[in-house]
Parts: structure tokens; C-alpha cells; sequence
């Protein structure tokens, strides 16, 4: 199985940032709202892929143009 990389460099860092922010705020926060910050592992989980669903789904890439 290939994964395809469809995230640059810029976006995966700006998604671990954001990500390890909303996780720092889930013991700051009352519940229900707390649970919304275990999005963060979903933005860290596509930043150490490489790939995000949804961009495929969209036809998105910001990942540099693969030379063969």
C-alpha cells in the first residue's frame, strides 16, 4: 500500500502547533467543550502522515509536485 503525501511542509507544521494547542487547552476546559480539543490528535495524527483525507476528497494538495 502507497501512501501519497498531499501536505507540504508548511502545513504539517502548522497543524502540529495547532494541534498540540487544542490538546494543552483539554484540562483547561469544562466538559462538553473539553472533548472538542481531542481534535488536536486528528490534526497531528494527518501531520505525521502526510496525508489528509479530506484534502484527497477535495482534490487538494499542497504537497510538492512528486518527479518520477
Amino acid at each position: 500500500m502507497t501512501v501519497t503525501h498531499n501536505m507540504g511542509r508548511f502545513d504539517r507544521a502548522v497543524r502540529v502547533i495547532l494541534g498540540v494547542g487544542l490538546l494543552g487547552l483539554y484540562g483547561a476546559l469544562a466538559p462538553p467543550w473539553k472533548y472538542f480539543t481531542l481534535l488536536g490528535l486528528v490534526l497531528i495524527a494527518t501531520a505525521l502522515t502526510g496525508s489528509c483525507p479530506l484534502y484527497s476528497l477535495m482534490g487538494w494538495r499542497t504537497a510538492p509536485s512528486e518527479k518520477a
